[in-house]
């Protein structure tokens, strides 16, 4: 023993003497971190073997570091009690720098509040919820992406293949609810709805997942957005294959949550998960994550635990430990290297008088550097991702479709420009049920009217199919879609007010059928730009005119047009006599004679057979007018004439809808349309008036039979059944009176449907496509829209002609005259001025005075040129 203490002393003095110091131990920091994990996870288990690894490769590159990070695991026990005993127990108890962890949003949210009380950061790598913000909780850090920025990839994809609706399907936590509100907005803002949101328990068992896709499927619907965890994702996708819901026709998306963790969830969830799209960022291959996955590979994994490919939680859990390892030497050595001289193994978990807390913080805020999962940096608190991959699984394996980032869209390419068709947008993907054919939005229930007539417009045939103009459109428009839609008809014997609530109802989706757009309507349902042209009109019986009527030759004028010519007549008569009487003895005589001579004369020139010459100008003043008016009326009532006697007469036999209401007249209507209800509200009609009818029989029976007989005076209905009508009926009704604007046919779905637009843009093709309408139209309607040239001759068989017709004539005559004899009067008047003023003063009454006046005035003027001939 002696000789040992010896040998070492000269050891030690030996080196003293040669200057050579003894080695030192060299000096290290340990930081104590805590681990608060769910370990019975899939997630909990790979995030700690990540871990394991980040930890034991920082420091294998970083030896020359002074501080090294001891972590303190703990499990959570997947409850939000237990996480917060344990990060309660890691801050108070083991006194730690910072907590990575927890795992889920719902434990995240009480650890933050932790963090914040007691100025420890807390690092999570998987509570992605929007609800939690590092913005608001200022010692949180999230080194991992807000689970709101793929709702806009998500909605992408949808638009990309015009699903109108999709079912959301999520778990009932923290992680689950608070991503739904942002995800329905942005379906929305492409025209999507979502008509129904699925709630899973996260501790539901198999009974109660599959009762509710029992309900799922029984909706109809066809696709769906799923938005859980991968402990409930893969028993709702195994529990979903088993309920016939991953076949053909079924569409599924995932979002980055379930995406992210495909290679954990099993093989046999993954089997039932064949042929869903899938949403998640997009990490690119680079060295530095080439060598962590080879090293992962052969990393000893228990079997529970395994892993096989990347993994985006644990990418995130990695660097989560990385980043904490810089920023713990940053700080570390800045707070404790001064205070802990030449002290070996130092545990700052010893100096509880110095608090890292917020040191930490703005360390790690504000560190950048290259990580397997891309570049690392955080803003405002959280990574920013800038594209999402967009994949299908096929197989064992998960293939790239297309990507997203916000400026360009999607894309087939990584750095693809966008392009507008869904085919250039994602590569083909294999749908569920190992088939390429797109699937469609829920199978629609459209109600159709059960007519009894009109068939060329509607018709239900004995396979539940229809036929008609109106199913002509429907069929043409649904071609036009970019999208397929599948269907079934439901024939409905109801009114058509009662088969559009039907919709508001939810009991069908959408109506097909000859529907009119009507504002009352548009309270409960959408309508679709219209295919057909609009109106309500009314329709009567044509009487037909009798040619052999003795007095037709008075028809042609009117009995106010004949008073007024033949007092035309008369007058210029008297006036002619007036201005020819002292000059002309042709117009001396008798009274008698006079007075037949002033019926004579006007009414010979109707055939310019007058043979009294006149020989004042005044007279000849008012005769050249006179004749020009003759032979205007004469021309007129000749062809008028001519008309009535070579065309046969068509007479409506009511003009005005309100002359039919004053007379209590009953009215006809199409059984089962809006009309009834117009008529009564809009025109004010007694119900007891209004007389339904179906068939286009039924109209000409009733027509033709009349008021008086049982039927009616007039039908009132739309403009395109009364064409149709009258194609077949020309020669026996006519359309009269006022038009009253409807907006015409169209199809209804339901208020908000984003089929409205894609349908009307359809339809809109459809009928501004004039070969593909005149096909529709003569298939249905053949020849027998001929309308307007009935409508030409109804119009050429007017009134008989009226006075205000020839009012300017009968003016410029009646003012000739009257000039001509004011004129005259004057220049007898002053001629014979000393005459008429002896007999006037003569005279004593009035009368006396007129008659002198009118014995000189009948005196024959001895200067007349007559005479003097």
């Amino acid at each position: 023993m002696a000789n040992q203490k010896i040998f070492l002393w000269f050891i030690f003095v030996l080196l003293f003497v040669l200057g050579i110091e003894p080695l030192e131990k060299k000096e290290v920091i340990r930081v104590p971190v805590g681990v608060v994990l769910n370990l019975n996870s899939s997630v909990g288990a790979m995030a700690e073997n990540y871990m394991t690894m980040a930890l034991s490769d920082f420091y294998a590159k970083h030896a020359h570091y002074q501080t090294r990070l001891s972590l303190r695991t703990r499990d959570s026990k997947n409850d939000v009690v237990s996480a917060a005993f344990e990060a309660l127990h890691l801050i108070k108890i083991e006194r730690v720098n910072a907590i990575i962890g927890p795992q889920s949003s719902a434990e995240a949210n009480f650890v933050i509040e932790l963090g914040r009380n007691y100025h420890v950061p807390i690092i999570s790598f998987s509570a992605t919820s929007p609800h939690l913000c590092p913005s608001h909780s200022p010692f949180f850090i999230r080194t991992a992406f807000d689970d709101s920025t793929q709702v806009k990839a998500i909605a992408a994809v949808v638009e990309a293949y015009a699903w109108l609706e999709i079912v959301v399907i999520y778990e009932d936590t923290d992680y689950g609810n608070n991503l739904i509100p942002y995800l329905v907005d942005a379906l929305q803002e492409v025209g999507a709805r979502v008509p129904y949101r699925s709630v899973i328990r996260p501790y539901s068992n198999d009974t109660e997942i599959s009762k509710e896709l029992r309900h799922l499927n029984s909706t109809r619907a066809t696709i769906f957005l799923v938005h859980m965890t991968a402990s409930l994702g893969s028993k709702f996708f195994v529990l979903a294959s088993k309920a016939g819901m991953m076949t053909e026709g079924h569409g599924w998306i995932v979002t980055q949550g379930l995406s992210t963790l495909l290679d954990p969830v099993g093989s046999r969830a993954m089997d039932s998960m064949q042929g869903i799209l899938g949403v998640r960022p997009y990490i690119p291959m680079s060295k530095q994550l080439g060598d962590l996955l080879y090293r992962m590979k052969r990393f000893r994994f228990s079997k529970r635990n395994k892993i096989t490919g990347v993994n985006l939680f644990g990418l995130w859990a990695y660097d989560s430990v990385w980043a904490l390892a810089m920023a713990v030497e940053k700080v570390g050595m800045a707070n404790y290297s001064s205070m802990i001289p030449n002290v070996s193994r130092v545990n700052v978990s010893s100096l509880g008088a110095v608090d890292m807390g917020k040191n930490l913080l703005g360390a790690i805020l504000d560190l950048k550097f290259e990580s397997p999962s891309g570049y690392f940096q955080l803003i405002k608190g959280q990574l920013e991702p800038s594209t999402f991959e967009i994949f299908n699984v096929i197989g064992e394996k998960e293939r790239i479709i297309g990507y997203w980032n916000k400026k360009k869209g999607l894309s087939q390419m990584l750095n693809g420009a966008a392009k507008s068709d869904v085919k250039s947008k994602l590569k083909q993907p294999i749908w569920p049920g190992d088939t390429t054919n797109q699937p469609p939005t829920k199978k629609l229930r459209i109600g159709v009217p059960l007519k009894q007539g009109f068939y060329e417009f509607l018709k239900v045939e004995k396979n539940g199919n229809i036929s008609g103009f109106s199913a002509e459109i429907f069929f043409a428009a649904v071609a036009q879609l970019p999208f397929p839609i599948m269907y079934e008809f439901i024939p409905n014997e109801g009114t058509y007010d009662d088969l559009l609530y039907q919709i508001h109802l939810q009991k069908y989706d959408a109506v097909v059928g000859d529907t009119t757009i009507v504002a009352y309507r548009s309270l409960y349902v959408d309508f679709t730009l219209p295919y057909s042209e609009s109106g309500v009109s009314m329709i009567v019986l044509t009487e037909s005119s009798d040619r052999n009527n003795i007095w037709i030759f008075l028809k042609p004028l009117s009995l106010d047009l004949w008073l007024t010519t033949g007092a035309a007549f008369i007058c210029t008569g008297f006036v002619i006599w007036v201005l020819e009487h002292r000059l002309n003895t042709e117009f001396r005589g008798p009274p008698q004679q006079q007075l037949g001579m002033i019926l004579w004369f006007s009414f010979s020139t109707l055939v310019f057979a007058h043979r009294e010459k006149v020989v004042n100008n005044w007279s000849r003043f008012v005769l050249i007018i006179w004749v020009f008016v003759v032979l205007i009326l004469t021309q007129s009532y000749t062809a008028s004439l001519a008309s009535m006697l070579t065309v046969q007469k068509l007479q409506p036999a009511f003009s005005d809808i309100k002359e039919i209401q004053r007379n209590g007249y009953k009215v006809g209507y199409q059984n089962s349309s809006f009309i009834k209800g117009f008529l009564m509200e809009y025109l004010g009609f007694d119900e007891t008036k209004l007389v339904p009818l179906k068939t286009i029989q039924d109209y000409d029976d009733a027509l033709s039979k009349g008021n008086k007989n049982g039927g009616v005076a007039a039908i009132l209905d739309e403009v395109p059944f009364l064409k149709l009508f009258l194609g077949k009926n020309s020669s026996k009704y006519t359309m009269v009176g006022p038009t009253y604007k409807t907006d015409g046919f169209g199809f209804a779905f339901p208020i908000g449907s984003s089929l409205v637009s894609y349908m009307s843009r359809a339809i809109l093709n459809v009928t501004q496509n004039k070969i593909q309408m005149d096909t529709i139209q003569s298939k249905y309607f053949g020849n027998q829209l001929a309308l307007e040239d009935q409508s030409a001759k109804i119009s050429s068989e007017g009134p008989s002609l009226r006075v205000y017709s020839f009012g300017g004539l009968f003016i410029i005559a009646g003012v000739v005259s009257m000039l001509s004899l004011l004129m005259y009067m004057y220049h007898f008047c002053c001629s014979h001025w000393p005459a008429l003023r002896t007999i006037c003063s003569s005279e004593r009454t009035l009368w006396a005075k007129a008659v002198g006046v009118a014995k000189h005035f009948d005196k024959k003027d001895l200067n007349s040129p007559v005479e003097n001939c």
